[in-house]
């Protein structure tokens, strides 16, 4: 591995996009996380999931779809290939037989590239994925988090007393103090509930709920500018639920609601997210059985692009800092 130069995407004006083995963003797939600024992980896992699955094959469709991400950000001109040295790391190695066992499998992979100072933005599977990334990297130090979603994926147990479902990953990173509550934002939430307190006990802890009846109120701009005020000036994580969106614009998820935001409106909220302190991201709960058009994963690789320009512009901040 070259050590004096950052990677850059293979361009479709040089190899056909259509050809050539597939990496997220055409990156060169790395098993070393030296000298690696970013690294973008599969998790190639749904054992959380409640409702229609699918998402285990998530992170090998958006690998297919990021072919079309090309070097440069159209809106902010960012480059961020040049900002942070980046690369495909691979997926880790899930066990679909046991839930338990993969949560620790995903904790020691994460915890593997935190070790290494590389910061990660993974590619789901399911949002239970979330809890052990903040086990390995939120030790110490919990997190700040800007959460788009029609869920708050914070409910207690399902189905008689199981705490580790795709719903419970932000109860349990709470409790577990990974993420802190105070300093956490949740954007897009709505649909049918299954009793009315569902969300209090996440308001309760001091989580910033932003309904989707307000966001329309508020519109992308002063919801970003809620969320930065909210994010503050500590380390922040982002976490990307595709059913935040309507699901016009990503059916291929396992619980969709519709009423959501567009494409383009999470894109502007990702975009006003320059310069928080952003350490990391995941996109999750993309489902390419649900959409064989390919969509769903065109649009997870594209906001999994959007993370990575603010997250490559904080780490040169870091770095000059």
């Amino acid at each position: 591995m070259d050590e004096a130069r950052n990677f850059e995407p293979i361009s479709g004006a040089v190899m056909p996009r259509f050809s050539g083995v597939p990496t997220f963003m055409r990156l060169p797939h790395v098993s070393d996380p030296t000298g690696i600024d970013v690294a973008l992980v599969g998790v190639p896992w749904d054992g959380g999931t409640t409702n229609r699955p699918g998402a285990r094959h998530g992170p090998r469709e958006i690998r297919n779809q990021s072919s079309l991400i090309r070097r440069v950000h159209p809106a902010s001109l960012v480059n961020p290939f040049a900002l942070a040295r980046t690369a495909d790391l691979g997926d880790v190695t899930v066990n679909p037989c046991d839930l338990m066992d993969t949560l620790g499998r995903v904790e020691r992979f994460f915890a593997k590239l935190h070790a290494a100072k590389c910061a990660t933005i993974a590619a789901g599977g399911d949002h239970l994925i979330t809890l052990p990334i903040f086990r390995a990297i939120a030790k110490g130090r919990p997190l700040g988090m800007v959460h788009f979603d029609a869920h708050s994926d914070t409910n207690d147990t399902y189905f008689g007393g199981c705490r580790y479902t795709h719903g419970t990953p932000f109860r349990r990173a709470i409790e577990e103090g990974l993420l802190d509550p105070k300093r956490t934002v949740q954007i897009g939430i709505r649909g049918s509930m299954y009793s009315e307190d569902d969300n209090d006990w996440a308001m309760a802890q001091g989580v910033r709920v932003i309904r989707i009846e307000e966001y329309f109120k508020l519109g992308p701009e002063q919801t970003i500018a809620e969320a930065r005020r909210i994010a503050g000036g500590g380390p922040t994580y982002v976490s990307f639920d595709v059913d935040g969106l309507d699901p016009v614009y990503a059916p291929g998820t396992g619980t969709p609601e519709i009423g959501g935001y567009t494409t383009f409106e999470a894109q502007q909220m990702i975009r006003g997210l320059a310069g928080l302190d952003v350490v990391g991201g995941d996109v999750v709960e993309v489902s390419p059985p649900l959409d064989p058009s390919g969509n769903t994963a065109l649009v997870g690789a594209t906001m999994m692009f959007e993370i990575l320009c603010v997250l490559a512009e904080a780490i040169a901040t870091r770095r000059r800092g």
